[in-house]
């Protein structure tokens, strides 16, 4: 590994402490703990997200994602008694859904799932995804009436609390139901911090991902090139496409809020003259960034503090450097910053 130590996955490992792994959002969203990167300069600066504002221009366009996480955790029962844990990942059409089921080995194909025997709540295992997933024919066929009314919000296993408002895993700006997990880095913002930002002159634009498994799959491979990403579909619209190759031409910064925003706007970036531009619609993307990879749309990141050995991780690392990060990661945790989902936020510039 010594001509390619840069994707060597010990690189994106570190020790946290139980303590720093935040369990349950903050009750003001905007008071998180705001660390800012200035990789160029070499140096950070803390402050708290209600400043963002101060490090944001007229003219910049802020690149939200809305989607909205699904109900999609739900807990279904065999003739035999067996209980399994069932996590809708993708409606495939038809009533059909790719799922997560644990215990896997118990969900054969043939099985009938039973999730509310009162109203007739059930599905059929139709078959197994190339990930070790199931395929599940439901009844009725538009289950999402029902996920309102009997799935859970599916959260990182890393959060042992139970979410008792499930708004709480929402950004305040979810419209378009299909993602499994939340675009964390939104958490941070409020209704009345988008306004602020809006006067300030800052474009806010949304853009749409369905966080899946690509999203939160760790990376187990030693060469983290060899890690295999998964499809996640997004779409982006005409209007947001327009307003962010004008601000590319014009030569004005596109800040992307999470992961998610970025991978989507790489994706869609095609080359035009002398500069890149999105192209709208939508399409399904299993863009994997890793170091080497040349970022084509982004000039900033919001992004939350990353799980060791993910995507995400790797993902930042590639944009603002591994060593860069590493040290910013080791002042937060030598600060008590709070990590992962429901923790603080760093911006990088």
């Amino acid at each position: 590994m010594k001509k390619t130590s840069r994707y060597h996955l010990a690189n994106y490992t570190y020790e946290i402490p139980s303590r720093q792994i935040a369990q349950e959002p903050l009750k003001k969203r905007a008071r998180s703990r705001l660390l800012v990167l200035h990789p160029r300069q070499d140096s950070f600066s803390e402050t708290i997200f209600d400043h963002i504002g101060d490090f944001l221009r007229k003219g910049d366009v802020l690149v939200l994602n809305n989607t909205k996480v699904l109900k999609a955790k739900l807990l279904g029962t065999k003739s035999t008694g067996a209980r399994l844990d069932v996590l809708l990942m993708r409606d495939c059409g038809k009533g059909v859904w790719e799922t997560l089921v644990k215990p896997a080995k118990r969900a054969k194909i043939g099985d009938v799932l039973v999730f509310n025997e009162k109203d007739d709540f059930y599905a059929h295992v139709e078959g197994k995804t190339t990930q070790g997933g199931r395929l599940l024919k439901f009844n009725p066929k538009n289950v999402y009436s029902f996920l309102e009314k009997y799935g859970k919000v599916p959260v990182p296993p890393y959060i042992k609390k139970e979410v008792k408002d499930p708004q709480s895993y929402q950004t305040v700006y979810a419209r378009k139901r299909g993602a499994v997990a939340a675009p964390t880095a939104g958490f941070h913002f409020t209704s009345g911090l988008l306004s602020q930002l809006k006067k300030k002159g800052v474009q806010i634009i949304p853009i749409t991902l369905h966080c899946g498994l690509a999203t939160f799959r760790p990376v187990k491979t030693e060469d983290i090139r060899a890690h295999p990403m998964d499809w996640e579909e997004y779409e982006i619209s005409p209007r947001s496409a327009r307003i962010i190759n004008n601000a590319k031409k014009e030569k004005r910064r596109v800040i992307a809020v999470g992961t998610t925003s970025i991978r989507t706007l790489e994706a869609a970036a095609v080359k035009t003259e002398d500069y890149y531009s999105i192209k709208p619609g939508r399409a399904q993307t299993d863009l994997y960034m890793y170091p080497g990879y040349r970022f084509k749309m982004i000039d900033g990141i919001i992004t939350n503090f990353h799980t060791p050995c993910s995507t995400n991780l790797i993902l930042i690392s590639t944009f603002c450097g591994t060593d860069f990060l590493k040290k910013a990661y080791h002042y937060a945790l030598n600060r008590d910053f709070r990590f992962f989902s429901f923790g603080d936020v760093m911006a990088i510039f």
